[in-house]
């Protein structure tokens, strides 16, 4: 009885194993555009596509980041200065791309641009701090999206977006995690729409990885700004020695990052070259065998846990 078990277990396993090796024929004649190229996860992707022959279009917020870029790959790489903030930045790399591509139709978008700060409690931030951050993640994504997405249809190709475990889990306030949050459910509805056209959706869900969205110095300057800014009677609340205890969180976190990007960027390749790819990866240990199984626990247990790790207010209950 158990051998036929383990037969049928081992078989399924063969043939998961035989679908994921299965790759997209004629790959040198694809173009794919990558948001947030200057750094990280983009930057990295960029350079792998690269080396296996596709026609990488590179968005990069800055000309110095877009000539590091170049300085690394091969001519067949080419840039294009792009700020997902603004519409006419996004209108212009949009017509640059339809110029480039031609009547093959865009093969595959990677939404990738992102940044982290500003991060505090919720209390000590504003509308402004909320949406300087979903400008980027979640309204520069969706535009990019809608203004290349005829392209992608034309070429019945991919839309990979990066999303983040904490799209599955708010763990700290600010607009990070809400941003993220928003990317699961824009992803979730245009697979569906897209589906009817021979479009793919995947989501990228990474857990923590060494990159400029998880700069100890830059969140820990982010939650002093925040601190600074805010009232005395909410300072009075919280205590004069939280900031410091929230801090020093945050300067362990460089020690729990994964310094392997390529993790995430395996994972952004198998999405745009698989044949049959996933709707959703989650690369990072943490991401695997710690965020998402808690995303799926009771929420009194989640807090439980949060509350546990976490500083308090001088004035908690």
């Amino acid at each position: 009885m158990w051998l036929y078990v383990a037969a049928l277990v081992g078989l399924w396993y063969l043939l998961r194993w035989y679908r994921e090796k299965q790759v997209v024929s004629h790959l040198r004649d694809k173009y794919v555009f990558i948001t947030g190229c200057d750094s990280g996860f983009g930057h990295l992707l960029a350079r792998q596509l690269d080396l296996r022959g596709l026609r990488v279009l590179a968005a990069c917020l800055t000309e110095k980041g877009a000539q590091q870029l170049r300085d690394q790959t091969s001519d067949r790489l080419e840039t294009v200065i792009l700020d997902v903030t603004k519409t006419e930045s996004i209108s212009a790399a949009t017509q640059w791309v339809k110029e480039r591509v031609g009547d093959r139709g865009l093969w595959g978008l990677v939404n990738n641009a992102g940044i982290s700060v500003p991060t505090a409690p919720n209390e000590w931030l504003t509308k402004y701090d909320f949406m300087k951050i979903l400008d980027v993640n979640l309204l520069g994504l969706l535009e990019v999206t809608l203004s290349l997405l005829s392209l992608v249809r034309k070429a019945r190709g991919r839309v990979v977006n990066v999303s983040s475990v904490m799209g599955r889990l708010s763990l700290f306030g600010g607009g990070y995690c809400i941003s993220k949050y928003g990317v699961e459910a824009f992803s979730d509805s245009l697979r569906r729409e897209l589906s009817y056209f021979g479009v793919k959706v995947a989501l990228i869900e990474p857990g923590y990885f060494n990159t400029n969205v998880t700069s100890p110095e830059k969140i820990s300057r982010a939650i002093q700004e925040a601190w600074d800014w805010i009232s005395p009677e909410v300072k009075e609340i919280y205590g004069e020695k939280f900031p410091a205890s929230v801090k020093e969180s945050v300067e362990k976190l460089e020690s729990k990052c994964c310094n392997s990007l390529y993790l995430v960027t395996n994972c952004m390749d198998h999405a745009l070259t698989a044949c049959h790819p996933h709707t959703r990866y989650s690369p990072g240990w943490d991401a695997k065998l710690l965020f998402i199984p808690m995303s799926y626990m009771p929420t009194w247990l989640v807090e439980a846990m949060m509350y546990w790790r976490s500083p308090r207010p001088i004035k908690a209950l």
